[in-house]
């Protein structure tokens, strides 16, 4: 019996099932927080594996949730003020865009104590500036010793407390304001570049209509081997097979092809939401964008020796001068301060991901998926470029060249109105073209005046306006 269970056990082993669970991560600073992340999840048991997104904040991990639950991953995290959160499916997390209020109480604290030439009491106001906006900088730096991480909150609260001592309050809050600032105007780049994430999400609809009740549903509670009905103009929400009606599908952004499909209005799903073709390529596309160049990986480990060398000079220039009784040691502190505040790391750091997070982005939504970091700096090694179809290299967009009127007694821009207006209560490849080209021409379409809208499924759409019966077919 001992050894049948102990069979099982092994069995049950081998058939660990993983999933992947995103977590946003708003305690992620820069490329050092990669380590420390990975130093925590690692090691716990049932972490297969650990992608960290540094730009966009995102922790990406594959665990077994028999052995380690996502809220337990989080859980890790926030035990060193990370401010660790699941992310739902379909969920992108909007950060702050504007300086919080500790940043522009601190800097108009700061224009006031400008005004001591003046007022002499008024120079207090910077020691307020201090005041109110240090707090944070000093808990990171607090947290950063815990993690026994020499980062910049550290070399930033040296600088602070270091000004503050000598009785230099404006340089102290000039210091904490400047640093304050800095990290939202990061952190406001960092939002400008996930921003672009936003138009491969809305790729992933988040509802979809059951074909039986016709109700409205998310598109994460449809189970395998539903139906489903997809209307036209609308995007396929998960994986399926068309099991009746007809209907068209552009398949461009996932075949390469932008030739039409014959497809359906009821489709049986073969997967869930979050495995759907749509989904895995927002999700690779994401991934993507954690994997590190030979450039970042050069960068990182230049990082990890940069601000403790930083630290030593800049003791350096206070202890040296003492020892040799070269100058005034207040002067030797200035200049040690000067260093810490110039030398931080960041600028550095975050150069590069953010340079290929953009550039990855970019391409996915120009539709190129490309690999990684890595793949993009290759891009400058190819001399050659093969392709074995056009559908890679074409828009795969619908243009109007020419439009002709054979009709003397009707005029280009009616028979562009009649066109465009009818065609505009329609959702084939054609209507955005015709519409966009009716522009071009300064015509307008109005679809109020469309009457008796009808849509010949395969063949064309037929409508009435201005008392014209207008037919609008594919010539075969």
């Amino acid at each position: 019996m001992e050894n049948d269970e102990i069979l099982k056990a092994s069995l049950l082993n081998k058939k660990k099932s993983y999933e992947k669970s995103n977590f946003d991560v708003l305690g992620i600073c820069c490329t050092k927080e990669v380590f420390l992340i990975e130093g925590i999840l690692k090691p716990l048991e049932g972490v297969q594996d650990v992608s960290v997104i540094v730009p966009s904040k995102t922790v990406v991990v594959v665990h077994d949730p028999l052995l380690i639950s996502a809220s337990q991953i989080a859980a890790s995290l926030n035990q060193v003020k990370l401010e660790a959160s699941i992310r739902a499916y379909g969920e992108e997390k909007i950060l702050y865009t504007w300086p919080k209020p500790y940043i522009i109480a601190s800097g108009l604290l700061l224009v006031v104590s400008l005004f001591k030439n003046f007022y002499p009491p008024l120079g207090w106001f910077a020691l307020g500036a201090v005041i109110i906006g240090f707090p944070p900088i000093f808990l990171k730096s607090i947290t950063s010793i815990r993690r026994l991480s020499l980062d910049m909150n550290i070399l930033m609260a040296i600088a602070v407390i270091g000004a503050v001592a000598l009785g230099d309050y404006s340089e102290a809050g000039t210091i904490v304001f400047l640093f304050t600032t800095a990290e939202w105007l990061e952190t406001l780049a960092r939002h400008k570049a996930a921003s672009g994430m936003t138009s491969l999400m809305s790729m992933t609809p988040q509802k979809a209509v059951l074909a039986e009740t016709r109700e409205v549903v998310d598109a994460e509670k449809v189970s395998i081997d539903s139906l489903i009905a997809v209307l036209a103009g609308e995007i396929v929400p998960i994986d399926g097979v068309v099991v009746e009606g007809r209907s068209e599908v552009d398949e461009r952004t996932l075949t390469g092809e932008s030739a039409r499909f014959a497809g359906y209005l009821c489709v049986r799903t073969t997967a869930m939401a979050e495995n759907s073709a749509v989904t895995r390529m927002v999700r690779l596309v994401e991934e993507a964008q954690s994997s590190r160049s030979h450039t970042q990986r050069l960068i990182d480990t230049c990082v990890k020796y940069y601000t403790p060398v930083v630290v030593v000079l800049a003791a350096g220039v206070v202890i040296l001068p003492l020892i040799m009784k070269m100058h005034n040691p207040k002067q030797g502190f200035l200049l040690a301060l000067v260093l810490i505040v110039s030398a931080c790391p960041c600028a550095l750091v975050l150069s590069t991901p953010i340079a290929y997070f953009c550039a990855l982005l970019k391409a996915a939504q120009m539709g190129l998926l490309v690999k990684g970091g890595d793949v993009l700096e290759a891009l400058s090694q190819v001399k050659v470029a093969a392709f074995d179809k056009t559908g890679t290299i074409t828009r795969g967009e619908f243009t109007i060249r020419e439009f002709h009127v054979f009709n003397s007694d009707i005029s280009l821009e009616t028979l562009l109105y009649w066109v465009s207006s009818i065609e505009s209560k329609s959702s084939h490849p054609m209507t955005s073209a015709l519409v966009e080209y009716a522009r071009s021409n300064s015509v307008e379409q109005n679809t109020h005046d469309v009457k008796e809208f009808i849509i010949f499924p395969g063949e064309g759409v037929f409508g009435q306006i201005d008392g014209h019966d207008i037919l609008l077919e594919i010539e075969e």
